[in-house]
């Protein structure tokens, strides 16, 4: 089983085993979209079946996370989207991305989010900014300026709230 796979399933079901694999994967349509995504980023045999995925797969109408976007290991999509994504973006490993997500720009690069994150429910994200390791990004915030690592930011525009157990939402981190 590909290593990204492996970390996204450790996300969802706290364990990577080929039990648990089976039984996320056949009852999470946001997983089923992860794994197609995940094998389109790798080599031979694996990308040709991800693309055979990704081709049938239907959650791409509400999760937008083009194939070329750079997603490190463990990503956790909360409640299957809807999430738009642009592909310039990076986000870190074990990043936490709820539903009504936007990661977007209108110039030539999107946002870089660090490891550990906790992006809530319908946050914007715009443009280049970088968001910290550890961050945690409240419901409903616009960030346009970035936020430094073991925040706690929200409103519109997201401000540093403070520096109290930041990333405490992100559970079952797959080890990097």
């Amino acid at each position: 089983m590909n290593e990204y796979i492996k970390s996204d399933l450790m996300r969802y079901r706290g364990r990577c085993d080929g039990a648990a694999f089976v039984k996320e994967y056949l009852k999470n349509r946001t997983f089923r979209f992860q794994c197609a995504f995940r094998l389109c980023q790798s080599s031979g045999l694996s990308r040709l079946l991800g693309f055979g995925l990704w081709a049938v797969n239907r959650t791409k109408r509400t999760i937008q996370l083009p194939r070329e976007t750079k997603v490190g290991y463990g990503l956790f999509i909360g409640h299957g989207g809807p999430i738009v994504v642009n592909p310039t973006a990076v986000i870190g490993n074990n990043c936490n991305l709820s539903q009504f997500t936007t990661i977007g720009t209108n110039r030539n690069q999107a946002a870089v989010i660090g490891d550990n994150v906790y992006i809530g429910p319908s946050v914007c994200i715009v443009e280049n900014v970088t968001i910290g390791s550890n961050a945690t990004i409240g419901a409903g915030s616009v960030v346009t300026k970035d936020i430094p690592e073991n925040a706690t930011a929200a409103g519109n525009y997201a401000k540093v709230l403070n520096y109290n157990d930041p990333g405490r939402f992100v559970t079952n981190r797959w080890p990097v």
